[in-house]
């Protein structure tokens, strides 16, 4: 048997400022976006280039408590990590973009590793596996 996560969804205030986001500010695809009238929203589903399995399908707060959600999708640790084949590359261009590192880069036993902020607040692992 294969199993394989696909899809994790990403709260967020707007579709097309998160789109923006993600596209311009860490590369990313559109990979859907389309409107499904029965549910009045849009399923929207990025990845990065070369992500073969697991994208992230983002999904406009439709109430309150989703709302509470946005920025704190995992209660103020670690999110997600985005995986890349040259650390400081990345890193540097991602500084040059105004993206917002909260924890400096360091080297630890498994590769190099910072901490970023999207724009809305989750924390992120930017990460070169040795």
């Amino acid at each position: 048997m294969k199993q394989s996560i696909i899809n994790v969804s990403l709260v967020v205030r707007e579709y097309d400022e998160a789109i923006a986001f993600f596209t311009q500010k860490l590369h990313f695809f559109v990979y859907q976006d389309f409107y499904v009238p029965e549910q009045n929203k849009r399923w929207v589903v990025i990845a990065p280039p070369g992500s073969k399995e697991t994208r992230i399908t983002l999904g406009r707060a439709a109430n309150p408590e989703q709302e509470k959600a946005i920025g704190h999708q995992t209660g103020g640790r670690v999110f997600l990590s985005l995986s890349t084949d040259d650390f400081w590359r990345d890193y540097k261009e991602m500084v040059s973009l105004g993206i917002k590192f909260v924890r400096l880069p360091k080297e630890e036993s498994y590769g190099t590793v910072a901490v970023f902020e999207d724009l809305y607040g989750n924390l992120w692992d930017l990460i070169q596996y040795t």
